[in-house]
Formats: C-alpha cells, structure tokens, sequence
C-alpha cells in the first residue's frame, strides 16, 4: 500500500495536533517547541504508518489493545455492518439485546468455573470503578457496611479515573487530584529483582504475601471490601506473579471475608496465552475485570466478569444493582467482541502465542547480557527489560534516567521503526506487547531493533565497553 496523505496534509495534521487536540499523558508545551508527533493514518498486519510515509512495528499493540493486529478489518465491518443495519443501539438499562446476551454467554463459557455473568463498561477504568461498586453493594447486602476500603499494589496501574485512581499505586499519578475517592492500603508487587530473597521463590512469595496480610490487618480487616491485583503487573515491568502466590491471595481474601478482583484489563484475551492469565494460576478470583483485548481495539468496550456468589445478592427481592453506563453492552461494540471471540478461536490465536512465547523469551532474555540492561522479565507477548548502569545493577541517575527514559530512547524507537515504551513509573525500563498475531521473524525483529537501541543507549551514558 502506498501513502495517500501529501505533504501538506502531514504539515495540516501538525498544526492541527498543536492548535485544537489535547494529547493523552502528554507535555503539550513540545508541540508549541516545533517538535513533531507521529499521526498514524493507516495500518495493517502488525505495522501502522504515518502521515510523513514511515511504517513502525507496533510492538506495544496500541497500548495492549491491539491482539489481532491491524488486517482484520473486513471482517470486523461485516459484523459491524450487519448489527448496525438491524439495530444501531440499545442499553442495557431494564432492556437487553441478542449482541449482549450472547457476548455474554461467550465470556461466561471461557471464563474460570463459577464466573458466570458479564456487567458491560466501555473500557479498563470503567471497568474497575464497576468492580469497586459492586464489591461495596455486596457487603452493604450482607450486612458488612463498614467494608470501605481496598488493598492493592505498590506501583500498580489501576485507571486514572477518580475511583480506578484509588487503587492505582503510583503516586506521581494521584497526588495533584487530592485524597482519593477510596481509601487503599498497597501492599508488595511481585517484583524479584534486587529483592534479597529473590532467588529463593518459596521465601519471597511467603514473605510478600505475609506483607499482605500485614497491609490488611493495618486497614483493620473488617474494614476491607476488595484485594484486587493484575496476574502479571504491568507498570513498574511486568512483574510475573511466583507459584503459589494467587493462592496464598485467595487465602486472605476467604480467611478475612474480602473479594478478589483479578485485573485482567491488559493480561486477558491471550496476551499470556489465556482468555484469562488468572486461570492459569489454578485461582478463581470473586470478579475479573477486562477491557482492552476483548475486542482486540477494533471498538471500545470493556466487562467485569463477576462469580456466582457476588451476583447472587442483586438477585434478592427488591436489591437494585446501583451502577450503569450509558454505552456498556453497545451493539456494535458487542458484535465486535463477538467476531473477536470467533477470530481468535478460528485463527488459533493462544495456541500461535503459547508455541512463539519460549522463542520471544529466549530472545528477550539473552538482552540481560548488556550492560544497560540489569532485569528482563515477563511471559507471553509482553516483557520489559530494565535499565541499570552496568555490572552491579546500580540505579540510572536522575539525569541519565530522564535523558533516556523521556528523550533518547522514544527518539532511538522511532529511528528503528519500532513502537515500544520506555517508562519509568517504577524503576526505568524498556517494554513489548507484540500483537498476538506477530510472526516468529517479526518477533526477531522486534527484539533484534531493541537490542539495537539498547546498545546505543548504553554508549550514550558510557556503557560501551561493556560490564
């Protein structure tokens, strides 16, 4: 395919970001500093091209969104255009319609034993605000109304919307906004590098998981309504969750009468290899928030998927469920995730992810032999490699860390022709969220132009010659 945008359009699109858009997690003033942003006019396959004629490969999905990659667009708009020309939209307000029901009845099949009913939102946030209130109606209808607060995790990245914002564990993020809307206690992530017992698995998972318990017996465990943790954290690196570690969660929760809420809005819908990551952990959380891949980003939607025993209160006599979205359970949206669902099962999209996953993970851990790198973890389609100073892992400086971190290595990514996010909401580092889809050559690709902008990170703060 060939460029269709001209180069007035390119320079029109710049001016038009600058003047009238307003950019997500974004420093505006570099737009008024001349500084140019990529505007993604078309895709396909697992690569997007802007509007100056450069084609990245998106190896984050879109921010995780992205499972199918970008060529299934055909398909998609015969679903949309068959649900659309039927019924264009309902709610789910008193009403239903047949895209809700059985999207419904899909999710309810793939998810964990006892999870049978899906509550539609229109994306991650949403999702996990809907959680909280339906964790708070639930013990208000058992007689529990002091279950005001949660526990969450350091660092954990929950949703920047007032509620979602409780939970998230990055203070950087809630700090200008005021007390939260909830009050959260944040326990141990799952993160082994530089803990000194990382290396015996046994003695980290005992030990976090009695921080745990200490994070509730704080907040006073009659207080607490909800647990809620993501079964591979995304912020902060994609800390992987050790063996026995969502039990010993499930353990707390049962042992002091609180919810599990499993966070599956980036891990789910095979991003791990799983509809749901936590079904791997032989856990059943209360609730499972989704969102992102359960249309693979071809149109926004979102869920709480919530146990037979959470929604069992909302059926007694004169309970009303006191939560609803205008757009949750939309038709299109609906029928989307639907032809989703069908994809990924004709395309044998988790069996391709669960064969190409040792590869990717070879690759992208063989990057630990370069200086700059002192960590690589993840599983499935998604990893991070974390920025050191070389040979004794020493912490970036504040300076190299903002250089790299905020300037060189999104500039170094553009050059290679690759979308990746350099992050520091914990400790600086480089992540990947190929699309599912991805190829073994076009994971190789990936990997082989991160090393490359590794290596020439590290020369930029003085690591060439090595450890």
């Amino acid at each position: 395919m060939t460029a269709t945008v001209t180069v007035n359009q390119h320079d029109r699109y710049q001016v038009g970001v600058r003047d009238h858009l307003m950019l997500h997690f974004s420093q505006h003033a570099k737009l008024r500093d001349g500084v140019e942003i990529p505007v993604i006019d078309r895709a396909e396959g697992v690569y997007v091209f802007d509007t100056s004629g450069r084609r990245y490969l998106d190896a984050l999905s879109c921010l995780f969104c992205a499972q199918l990659g970008y060529s299934y667009g055909a398909e998609f708009a015969s679903a949309a255009t068959k649900q659309l020309t039927s019924m264009p939209f309902n709610t789910t307000w008193n009403t239903a319609h047949p895209a809700a029901i059985e999207l419904a009845e899909r999710l309810a099949d793939l998810a964990p034993a006892g999870i049978n009913r899906a509550f539609f939102t229109s994306g991650g946030s949403e999702s996990v605000e809907a959680a909280w209130k339906m964790v708070r109606q639930y013990h208000l209808a058992n007689g529990e109304p002091g279950r005001v607060k949660a526990v969450a995790r350091r660092t954990a990245y929950h949703g920047v919307t007032l509620g979602a914002l409780s939970f998230t564990g990055i203070p950087a993020f809630k700090e200008q906004f005021g007390p939260p809307a909830v009050e959260v206690g944040h326990a141990p992530n799952t993160n082994r590098f530089r803990a000194p017992d990382g290396d015996d698995l046994t003695a980290f998972t005992a030990r976090i998981l009695a921080e745990t318990e200490e994070t509730i017996l704080a907040a006073g465990p009659d207080t607490v309504g909800m647990l809620i943790a993501e079964p591979l954290q995304n912020a902060g690196g994609c800390f992987t969750a050790p063996d026995g570690y969502w039990p010993g969660l499930r353990a707390l929760a049962d042992k002091y009468g609180i919810l599990l809420v499993a966070d599956e809005v980036i891990t789910g819908f095979g991003r791990l290899g799983e509809y749901f990551a936590v079904s791997a952990t032989g856990t059943t959380p209360d609730l499972i928030t989704i969102a992102k891949g359960l249309t693979s980003s071809y149109a926004p939607m979102g869920a709480v998927m919530v146990s037979d025993r959470v929604a069992e209160p909302f059926f007694r006599a004169g309970q009303t469920l006191m939560h609803g979205i205008t757009f949750g359970g939309h038709p299109l949206s609906a029928a989307i995730a639907l032809q989703n669902i069908e994809i990924f099962e004709r395309d044998r999209i988790l069996d391709h992810v669960r064969v190409l996953t040792p590869h990717l993970k070879t690759r992208m851990h063989a990057l630990a032999e370069l200086p700059i790198v002192g960590d690589v973890r993840g599983d499935g389609f998604f990893f991070a490699a974390e920025l050191v100073t070389g040979a004794g892992n020493e912490r970036l400086g504040d300076a190299d860390r903002d250089f790299l971190v905020r300037q060189y290595i999104p500039s170094r990514f553009r050059e290679a022709g690759l979308i990746a996010r350099a992050d520091d909401r914990g400790e600086p580092l480089v992540q990947i969220a190929p699309p599912l889809v991805s190829t073994q050559a076009e994971l190789d690709t990936v990997v082989d132009a991160l090393h490359d902008v590794l290596v020439d990170a590290g020369d930029k703060i003085g690591l060439s010659d090595g450890r």
